[in-house]
């Protein structure tokens, strides 16, 4: 099977009406336990020019053990980058689609506070839904792109980026609770971890709200 490799087209095009471009993607939407993260990565005109970097696709493309290497080669190929969080407890309390929007709102925020200027930014955000802008405190030109995390190489950097930072979460949290193995299924519904809350049930990190009981087996 051939694999796309993501390019800059869509950002070149977006950079001769914007100043610079914030690509975002999520990771964690469909886990039973953990945060959901939002990866931000900057790209301008300037960086725009720059080489894609080798083997940069979306973390869904790179292997497990590559995606940290990976990912440190993104986080230097763009301009600057980030990761908002928004926890279980708020996945809980507000529903997952507005936990994303504060996720992605505190990763773009994360950007400012390196000092970028946003007011002539453009947000891309991978999928069909702008989960941003009814969060966001100030105004966004957000622009929904379906593939752009496979297509956009801005994009595959986001989401390797914030791939890394939430596997490694996972991966920290495990020793809290090592019966539910987040080491290896970092908080998705594998067979093992079903398994481990049929037998001790929920643990503070669970999405308690969600009806975990009856989750499909994603591994």
């Amino acid at each position: 099977m051939t694999v796309a490799v993501p390019t800059l087209a869509l950002e070149r095009r977006l950079l001769t009406e914007c100043d610079l471009v914030i690509s975002l993607d999520e990771v964690g939407r469909g886990a039973l336990a953990g945060p959901v993260a939002v990866g931000a990565a900057m790209m301008t005109a300037a960086g725009a020019r720059r080489r894609v970097p080798d083997g940069l696709r979306d973390s869904k493309l790179v292997s497990e053990k590559r995606r940290p290497e990976v990912a440190v080669r993104a986080s230097a190929w763009v301009q600057a980058s980030g990761v908002g969080w928004a926890s279980s407890a708020e996945v809980d309390e507000v529903g997952i689609m507005r936990a994303l929007g504060l996720a992605a709102s505190r990763a773009v925020q994360a950007i400012a506070d390196q000092g970028v200027l946003l007011a002539n930014a453009l947000v891309l955000l991978d999928g069909n839904h702008d989960y941003l802008s009814s969060v966001h405190p100030d105004p966004l030109r957000v622009r929904p792109v379906i593939k752009a995390d496979r297509d956009c190489a801005s994009v595959s950097a986001a989401s390797v980026i914030a791939k890394v930072a939430r596997d490694t979460y996972m991966t920290g949290i495990h020793e809290e609770h090592p019966a539910y193995q987040w080491d290896r299924n970092k908080g998705y519904a594998s067979a093992e971890h079903r398994q481990a809350i049929n037998d001790l049930g929920l643990s503070p990190h669970h999405r308690s709200s969600w009806a975990i009981a009856a989750a499909p087996t994603l591994f």
